[in-house]
């Protein structure tokens, strides 16, 4: 199993947008799909839906910065409805979750990979197939664990 992780290389995170997937051990907290390409994933506890109007903010002077919302959205925010397959299957860290602070970094998530060595904006990617094998194995007590 192989898979990619942030341009920024890892290490502890400086602020959004550097790029950096965050060293430590991190839970998974939600696990979204896209119902039009893909079955509900076996595994990891239900599932939702990515639905066209879902958005993660990235803007951290505002209030909902670091989560999910519904478009329309005024702020700086990440399509979860995407053309391309990365987030067709996506599990949520708690990275920076609770407490949430503003400008730490926002969305690391577990998603569908480009290919081996294709680096991502921070998050961790893996082949859909591995993805999905991760997922069908996963248990609350696990962790994704980023070692440097």
């Amino acid at each position: 199993m192989g898979g990619a992780g942030g341009r920024g290389g890892i290490g502890v995170k400086r602020g959004e947008g550097d790029g950096v997937t965050p060293l430590g051990v991190w839970r998974l907290e939600q696990v979204l799909y896209r119902a039009d390409r893909l079955a509900a994933p076996d595994g990891a506890g239900p599932a939702e839906r990515i639905g066209p109007g879902d958005l993660w903010c990235d803007d951290p002077v505002r209030e909902a910065y670091n989560k999910r919302l519904r478009a329309p959205f005024a702020g700086s925010a990440e399509r979860l409805r995407r053309a391309d397959p990365l987030y067709d299957l996506i599990a949520t860290t708690d990275f920076n979750r609770a407490p949430v602070a503003p400008g730490a970094g926002s969305a690391i998530f577990l998603h569908v990979w480009r290919g081996p060595r294709r680096v991502t904006e921070g998050c961790v990617a893996v082949s859909l197939r591995d993805l999905r094998w991760i997922l069908a194995r996963w248990r609350p007590w696990r962790r994704v664990v980023i070692r440097g």
